[in-house]
C-alpha cells in the first residue's frame, strides 16, 4: 500500500466529514487507506462515520488521549509506505497526493513533507513553514518581535518569513496539520513522543527527521485549506500555557541543561507576561462598559438631582441616603435591565442598551412604589436619568467603537450578502437550506459552475465563476458558499487565494451533507450553518435560561419551609437548590446520552420522566434533546419543575 492517511478527532464532526470528503476524491488514483481516531468525541461523529464513511478504519478511544498517543495509534495499524499525519479541519485538493508522492518517489532525502496552507479566509498561513525555536527565535515570537519584522531572517525565523512562500525550500518545522512522513524514517526515529499532549509534537518529529539525515520539505505546489482552530481556541490563555508548555518539554529533551534552562526561563517570563496581559484585557473589556455606565449613570443622577433640587425644591442637595443607598439601587437597576437587553454584547446593539434602560426605568418606578415616604424622591428625577442614560450610555459605545478600543464593534443588524457559486439543483438546494435555518442573510444569486443562459429572466443566476471577483465587488458580498457537488477542492482553493484581498468570509457545502461550514478567523471556533441549529444555546437564550433558574430556586427557597415536607431528603434539597442558584446545575437539562448536544450543564430534571426514557431507542432520546434545543421556552423549565417539585430532594 502506497500511503495511509491518519486523522484524530475531537468534536468536530461536519470538518471532519469535509475533510474525509476530499480526501476520498485524493486517494482515488492512489493504493491508499484512511485511518481516523477518534478521542472519544461527543458530537456524533463516530456515527457519521460509521454511516456516511463505513470504508475507513476507525479507532475509537473511550477517553481523550491527545494527538500524540492517537497519532501513534493510527501509525501502529498502518500499512502505507507513507503516513500523512492530517487535521480534520482541513480541506485537500484533488492531486495533493499524486504531486507529493511523486515529489518523495524521486527525492530520497527528504524524510518529510508539509504544504501551503491557507486559513479560511484564502489567506497564507505562516506556520506553513518553520524555524527551529531556539531561545532567541522563541524570544523575538513571544515578546512579538516577529510580528514586527515579518521578513527578518533575525527576528522572524520562526515563521521563516524571508523565504518565498511559493518556491520549495529545506525547512526546520513542519505543521502537524499535514504532514507526509516515509514509514522508513518513522522506524528509524520513532512515534510521536507522547511526553506531548497537544502542540509541539510536530517540532519534536521534524528535529529528529533531521537528526537522522532526512530533509524536511516546504512543497507548495499544492495548497490546503486549514481552518485552524476548530479544536481548539488559539487566543485562549489555555492554549498559551500548553503550547509553551509543549516548547519547554522540547527544549528539556533536545537542549543541553544550560541552554534548557534558558530556554525555560525565557518561556516561564513569556507565560507571564502573556497570561497578564491576557487576564488584564479580559478584565478590561469585560468591566469597562459596566463601570462606564455605573459612573455616567451615578455622576447624572446627583448632577440632575443637584440642578432639580435647586430649581424646584430650593435645596441644593438630596439627604445622605438618596446618595448612597437610593442612587447606587437605580444604577444596579439599569445595569442589570442593559445585561439582560443585551447591552454588553459585542458587537454592541444600541437597541439592546435603549431596551435595558426603559425596562431599568420601569423597574425603578415600581420599586419606588414600595419605598417608605421618607425614602420616596421625585419620581420627575427618576425619568429625567433615564433621558439623560439614553443619550449618554448610547454615545459612550459609538465613541468606544470610534476609537477602535478593546475590540468593540457595533452591531448595524446588516443583512450578510451573499453569492452560491454552484449549478442550478444544488444552488437552489443550497439556497433552500439557508432560509430554512433563518439566519441574517441575503442571497444576491448564483454562480454558475459552466455555462448559463443569462437571457433566461426566471434565472438566479448572475454570471459565471469566471467573473466571479467582479461578481463579489458589483454586489458588495459578504461570503461565498462553493458547492462540493460543482467544483473540485482545488478550484474552491484557487478562488480563495485570488479573492483573498477581498476580504470575504467562505464557506463549503459538503455533498449530501446537512452543513455548510466555514471559518473566518484564526481565533473563532469556526461559523456553521447547520438544520440541528441549538436555539437554547446561543447567548441570549443561555441567558434567560440562567434568569429562569436563579428566580425560580430563590421562589423555592422562599417556598422551602412548606416544600421541605414534600422532599424525601432535606439536606439533598437545599444542597441541589444552592447547586442551582449558583450556576453549577441547570434545573431542567438534555436527557443523558453519549451524544448530547453541547452547550449547557447537568440538570436535575429531563424534559421527560425517567419511567418513560427507560423504554426509549437512543434515536428517539437524540431527537427529544434536539427538540428540546431548538424549541427552548423558559415557561416549558417551569412546567417540568412544578410537576417534580417533590422530587428536587
Amino acid at each position: 500500500m502506497k500511503l495511509s492517511v491518519i486523522i484524530v478527532n475531537y468534536n468536530v464532526k461536519y470538518f471532519l466529514e469535509q475533510c474525509l470528503f476530499s480526501v476520498r476524491e485524493a486517494i482515488k488514483q492512489i493504493q491508499a487507506e484512511i485511518i481516523v481516531v477518534d478521542n472519544n468525541s461527543v458530537d456524533g461523529s463516530v456515527a457519521m462515520l460509521k454511516t456516511r464513511f463505513p470504508d475507513i478504519t476507525l479507532i475509537e478511544n473511550k477517553k481523550n488521549v491527545g494527538f500524540s498517543v492517537a497519532n501513534n495509534m493510527g501509525i501502529r495499524k498502518s500499512k502505507g509506505e507513507y503516513v500523512l499525519l492530517l487535521n480534520p479541519d482541513t480541506v485537500v485538493e484533488e492531486d495533493s497526493f499524486v504531486k507529493i508522492l511523486d515529489y518523495l518517489d524521486n527525492h530520497q532525502e527528504a524524510g518529510a513533507l508539509g504544504v501551503k496552507m491557507l486559513n479560511g479566509k484564502g489567506a497564507f498561513l505562516p506556520e506553513s513553514k518553520r524555524g527551529l525555536p531556539t531561545p532567541w527565535v522563541a524570544f523575538y515570537k513571544m515578546f512579538g518581535l516577529s510580528k514586527l519584522f515579518p521578513r527578518s531572517s533575525r527576528f522572524n525565523y520562526y515563521h521563516l518569513g524571508y523565504l518565498d512562500e511559493n518556491e520549495i525550500h529545506e525547512v526546520d518545522v513542519l505543521s502537524g496539520a499535514f504532514m507526509m512522513l516515509r514509514k522508513t524514517v518513522l522506524e528509524k526515529i520513532g512515534l510521536l513522543d507522547e511526553t506531548f499532549f497537544m502542540y509541539g509534537e510536530d517540532i519534536d518529529l521534524s528535529y529528529r527527521v533531521k537528526q537522522a539525515g532526512y530533509k524536511n520539505i516546504y512543497f507548495p505546489k499544492t495548497t490546503i485549506i486549514h481552518y485552524k482552530g476548530e479544536s481548539t481556541k488559539k487566543g485562549s490563555l489555555n492554549y498559551v500555557l500548553i503550547f509553551y508548555r509543549a516548547m519547554q518539554i522540547f527544549a528539556r529533551k533536545h537542549y543541553s541543561s544550560s541552554r534548557a534552562s534558558w530556554f525555560s526561563f525565557i518561556i516561564n517570563l513569556a507565560i507571564i507576561f502573556r497570561a497578564f496581559l491576557s487576564i488584564t484585557y479580559r478584565i478590561v473589556k469585560m468591566s469597562v462598559l459596566p463601570i462606564a455606565d455605573f459612573l455616567l449613570i451615578y455622576g447624572g443622577i446627583s448632577l440632575i438631582s443637584s440642578y432639580w433640587g435647586h430649581l424646584y425644591l430650593h435645596t441644593d442637595k438630596y439627604p445622605e441616603q438618596f446618595y448612597w443607598l437610593i442612587v447606587p439601587i437605580y444604577a444596579v437597576a439599569w445595569l442589570i435591565s442593559i445585561f439582560f437587553s443585551e447591552g454588553y454584547d459585542n458587537p454592541i446593539r444600541l437597541k439592546g442598551v435603549a431596551k435595558g434602560v426603559l425596562t431599568g426605568t420601569v423597574l425603578i418606578v415600581l420599586f419606588y412604589a414600595l419605598l417608605p415616604e421618607t425614602l420616596r424622591f421625585s419620581r420627575m428625577l427618576i425619568f429625567l436619568s433615564t433621558g439623560w442614560n439614553l443619550i449618554v450610555l448610547v454615545l459612550v459605545r459609538i465613541v468606544l467603537v470610534r476609537l477602535h478600543l478593546f475590540g468593540f464593534e457595533m452591531n448595524t443588524n446588516k443583512q450578510k450578502q451573499i453569492l452560491i457559486v454552484a449549478n442550478e439543483g444544488n444552488a437552489k438546494q443550497i439556497h433552500q437550506f439557508i432560509n430554512t435555518i433563518s439566519v441574517n442573510t441575503v442571497v444576491r444569486g448564483y454562480v454558475a459552475v459552466g455555462d448559463f443562459n443569462p437571457k433566461d429572466n426566471e434565472s438566479h443566476f448572475v454570471g459565471e465563476v469566471s467573473q466571479l471577483k467582479e461578481l463579489v465587488q458589483f454586489y458588495h458580498i459578504d461570503e461565498l458558499i462553493f458547492s462540493f457537488n460543482d467544483l473540485s477542492s482545488q478550484d474552491i482553493i484557487h478562488y480563495m487565494g485570488c479573492l483573498s484581498s477581498c476580504n470575504l468570509e467562505y464557506k463549503i457545502a459538503s455533498p449530501d451533507s446537512l452543513a455548510v461550514i466555514g471559518s473566518n478567523s484564526i481565533d473563532t471556533n469556526g461559523e456553521l450553518y447547520v438544520s440541528s441549529l441549538n436555539v437554547v444555546t446561543t447567548r441570549q437564550m443561555k441567558r434567560i435560561k440562567y434568569l429562569f433558574d436563579v428566580v425560580s430556586s430563590l421562589g423555592v427557597l422562599i417556598l422551602s419551609p412548606i416544600l421541605i415536607f414534600l422532599q424525601k431528603n432535606p439536606v439533598r434539597f437545599y444542597k441541589t437548590v444552592f447547586r442551582v442558584l449558583f450556576f453549577q446545575q441547570h434545573w431542567v437539562s438534555y436527557i443523558s446520552t453519549e451524544n448530547n448536544p453541547q452547550g449547557l450543564k447537568e440538570g436535575v430534571f429531563e424534559p421527560i420522566d425517567e419511567k418513560y426514557k427507560q423504554h426509549l431507542p437512543q434515536d428517539a432520546i437524540e431527537k427529544i434533546n434536539l427538540n428540546y434545543a431548538q424549541h427552548y421556552a423558559w415557561w416549558n423549565d417551569l412546567n417540568i419543575l412544578v410537576r417534580n417539585i417533590g422530587k428536587i430532594g
